[in-house]
């Protein structure tokens, strides 16, 4: 009767994937004939949908699997997203790919057909948003099989691409799954007449069948990574890249860090370090305790149930007592193999140590890491020794060899190195592996490639004219082509007669034809609002747009500007989040075809007049959206201090700390430099000595045209070194509550400059700075303001007073109870703003990469605020 039974199930199994197949078999008919046009927009708009639903995948994913960290899942789901798209964006893979006219010889691109893809545990959202995208990219149906722990994970990825694949033109059956979990069901489908090719990402034992289908396949090894600090290392740097790299996702990427290798003259100093960033070294009796919970006894291979979890956690189980904010487990190891279980790979973070004699003997042992259980895979070295990182190259038996690099982050590419972004890595036959490279196309010989890192190109970007001065608002008189003039504004600036000083300009010039106003910008300005002034700005059709007003004005003529030359452009593309500017999904069209922007500030704060953002507020999500490109800079600004002389008390304080905040956060950005440094510091000199005087006495001509060069000499900065949480805190804070922009920065900064200052949980990627200085850069600017700093941490004290005393002249609330916000209702809205503040752009560039809950709890320190100290 049982084998009755089994024969039965096979029958359904059977009858299940053919059903499945044959679907798929059917899109593939449909799918050659598709042009690159169609399938570009399909990859787009699959990628926009990831994109839109990151955040929530990533925490499906944790809440599913129960591994890995949420932050980490949504910087895979965006690597996964943006990398990828970006990286096959411009590829041909329909048609004719190349064409040698001379020779007269083209290349077509042809599907492969239909693809079994197989889901890890690991990464149960973002390996279904990689393979989708490079699958349809090149025109293949894709079935996917999902481990059993993240299957509903994957299932509402894959719906949500299939569903915007479908939506812009794809065959109906491009992405399907298997509802079963089953290894016989996974089995037939890789066996299936009808599929051609499987991408098997996975554990050794389905990587294994997929070899043994029969058909083509392209399969990845376990990564037992060695990582070798040679003696001419940069310590502290290489320390920060083996922590970003080996606390990444808790240690799940198989390119992270498994041993380390320390030559014997740095061997104290590195410890030392690691130590100082909160790793724990185990004592021997530990060690064995996390053996024998980490490693299966038999088998001397990892027990799958520490995959993942947080190194507390970990020793927790293991019955190990370590502080709460251990982030890496380290057992000093004397050899490798199966006598020393903690040697294998651990894709957790626990991190094997050894300590070298010698050149030769850090190199037998790296080999030795490879050869048990690694072969093929990436092997990292530490070093500014040109000859021998040639020497271990050749040594090593790896596909990937990283320099000077986190390895995780390293090897999947594209972000410290040119490699191919993949989530998928090849260990070529050195694994038993078809590929030896980063999957994205098949390969037939084993390639073996040298990356060291990566500087990237900065660019400084101001507006091409400044005019300044008291009165220099004359230069509308006699700057080129102003004929037909479109006023953006407010009704505060009408009512001031600043717009009637516009015209008393422009209609001294003799080509100036007609004008046109629209005076309904509010605070925080709107979608709606953006969208009804570009509506006007095509009737009137003019060829200069003059932005007259405060931050909300400028910030709102540049989202006209950009829906008035681009009507057709999709804002909710425009606000989505991106890691690196430069290879966002989303391009923002090129603008100055029809008009010119000159902005004209009348506050002095947001320095949006020289600066390629802008903050549109979404009233219907109650969220301000941070826009960011160079094509929004001005073409012109006019620093005229006339316009800000009627501005009242509490605006001049608000706007003010809003520069001093611009100025603090960009000195202390990853990416700040030596060209915005002294910009930022004139700027902070200029707000403490004449901000005091602005707000006693508005009148005071010299005190609002210093207040008003500092605004935009914080905006030439902060336009160029970014800014940080603060504003990231601030949009979110001030969206919820209502609360001035530069009031919610005050209250905020004490604390941030008081988290920024300490070391980091998370290490920031891109780090322009090669680690952590954001302290002593804090202890910098209070010896500029001759402050008391004899210590770092006496500066940081004395800058945080001078702030909280500078605050007080201005009688400014400090903390979000003087607001007027109810206890209750605020505990209430911390997880959404910290969550909208981990989404907001600039939190990609604070010197530390925050958790979501350390953004919360700064949100909760400054409820009640701090005293002067």
């Amino acid at each position: 009767m049982a084998i009755d039974e089994k024969v039965l199930e096979q029958k359904q199994t059977g009858a299940m994937v053919d059903h499945i197949a044959n679907k798929g078999a059917q899109a593939l008919v449909e799918f050659r004939t598709f042009t690159q046009e169609m399938v570009d927009e399909i990859v787009k708009e699959m990628a926009l949908t990831a994109l839109d639903n990151h955040f929530n995948l990533a925490k499906m994913a944790v809440e599913e699997t129960k591994r890995g960290l949420f932050e980490d899942k949504i910087s895979k789901n965006m690597f996964a997203t943006e990398m990828i798209y970006h990286s096959i964006r411009d590829l041909r893979t329909a048609g004719i790919i190349s064409e040698n006219e001379q020779d007269g010889t083209y290349e077509l691109a042809e599907p492969v057909g239909v693809i079994a893809a197989l889901v890890p545990v690991t990464n149960p959202a973002s390996t279904v948003i990689y393979k989708s995208l490079i699958s349809l990219k090149t025109r293949n149906p894709i079935i996917f099989s999902f481990h059993h722990l993240g299957q509903n994970t994957g299932i509402v990825t894959a719906k949500l691409l299939r569903d915007a694949a479908i939506k812009a033109g794809a065959p109906e059956n491009c992405i399907q799954w298997l509802d079963d979990t089953s290894r016989d069901s996974v089995n037939t489908l890789m066996r299936h007449p009808k599929v051609s090719l499987i991408l098997a990402t996975g554990g050794s034992s389905m990587v294994k069948a997929a070899y043994s289908s029969g058909k083509p396949a392209i399969g990845v090894g376990p990564g037992n990574v060695p990582c070798y600090f040679e003696k001419t290392a940069n310590i502290k740097n290489s320390v920060q890249d083996l922590i970003l790299s080996k606390t990444y996702d808790n240690g799940m990427i198989c390119a992270s860090e498994q041993a380390l290798i320390i030559d014997k003259e740095i061997y104290s100093e590195v410890v030392t370090e690691i130590i100082a960033n909160n790793c724990y070294f185990l004592n021997e009796d530990e060690k064995q305790l996390l053996e024998k919970i980490a490693i299966k006894e038999v088998t001397s291979s990892l027990n799958p149930m520490v995959v993942g979890l947080p190194a507390f956690q970990i020793a927790e189980m293991a019955g190990i007592d370590v502080p709460a904010d251990t982030k890496i487990l380290v057992a000093e190891l004397a050899g490798v193999g199966p006598q020393y279980p903690l040697s294998c790979e651990k894709l957790s973070p626990i991190l094997a140590c050894y300590k070298a004699n010698s050149l030769e003997e850090a190199l037998r042992i790296a080999e030795e890491t490879l050869e048990y259980g690694g072969l093929g895979h990436t092997a990292s070295i530490h070093t500014f020794d040109d000859d021998v990182i040639e020497l271990f190259a050749l040594r090593m038996r790896a596909g990937r060899i990283l320099v000077n690099t986190p390895s995780a982050q390293g090897a999947t590419g594209n972000v410290y190195n040119d490699f191919l972004p993949t989530l998928t890595l090849g260990c070529g036959t050195y694994g038993g592996n078809s590929v030896s490279t980063n999957v994205g196309a098949l390969n037939l010989i084993n390639i073996k490639k040298v990356a060291k890192r990566n500087i990237n190109a900065q660019v400084l970007r101001t507006p091409p004219q400044i005019y300044y001065k008291k009165n220099s608002v004359q230069a509308l008189e006699v700057i080129p082509n102003l004929t037909k003039v479109f006023i953006v504004t407010s009704p505060s600036v009408v009512k001031n007669g600043y717009v009637e000083k516009i015209l008393h300009y422009l209609k001294k010039r003799p080509d100036f034809i007609q004008f046109d106003v629209f005076s309904e910008v509010e605070p925080d300005p709107s979608v709606e609002t953006v969208l009804k002034g570009a509506d006007l700005m095509r009737h009137s059709g003019p060829d200069v747009i003059i932005a007259l007003g405060g931050g909300s004005v400028l910030d709102a003529a540049k989202g006209m500007w950009l829906f008035y030359e681009h009507p057709d452009t999709d804002f909710s593309a425009l606000k989505q989040k991106f890691l690196n500017p430069r290879k966002r999904v989303v391009t923002y069209p090129k603008l100055g075809t029809r008009a010119k922007l000159i902005a004209i500030p009348t506050t002095s704060g947001t320095g949006s007049e020289v600066t390629s953002f802008a903050v549109i507020t979404d009233k219907k999500t109650n969220i301000k959206y941070p826009l960011s490109d160079p094509e929004l800079l001005p073409n012109i600004a006019i620093i005229d201090s006339q316009f800000a002389r009627t501005v009242p008390k509490h605006i001049t304080a608000d706007t003010g700390m809003d520069v001093l905040t611009h100025a603090l956060e960009a000195y202390v950005s990853v990416v700040s430099n030596d060209f915005t440094d002294g910009q930022i510091i004139k700027a902070i000199q200029l707000v403490f000595e004449y901000l005091p005087r602005a707000y006693r006495n508005g009148l005071d001509e010299v005190a609002r045209e210093k207040m008003h060069y500092a605004s935009t000499i914080a905006g030439m900065a902060f336009n160029n070194a970014f800014l940080g949480i603060n504003h990231s805190l601030a949009h979110a804070l001030g969206a919820e509550f209502n609360i001035a922009h530069g009031r919610a920065n005050s209250i905020l900064l004490p604390h941030v400059i008081r988290f920024n200052a300490t070391k980091p949980t998370k290490f920031t990627p891109f780090a322009g700075y090669q680690s952590f200085v954001a302290d002593k850069r804090y202890a910098e600017l209070a010896k500029m303001l001759g402050l008391p700093a004899r210590t770092t941490e006496e500066g940081i004290d004395s800058l945080i007073g001078a702030i909280l005393e500078l605050a007080e002249e201005l009688d400014m609330p400090m903390s979000v109870e003087e607001c007027g916000v109810a206890p209750s209702f605020y505990e209430n809205k911390i997880d959404t703003m910290s969550q909208h503040a981990f989404n907001d752009p600039d939190t990609n560039v604070n010197p530390k990469r925050p958790l979501i809950k350390e953004l919360a709890e700064i949100l909760r320190q400054a409820y009640k605020g701090v005293q002067i100290l």
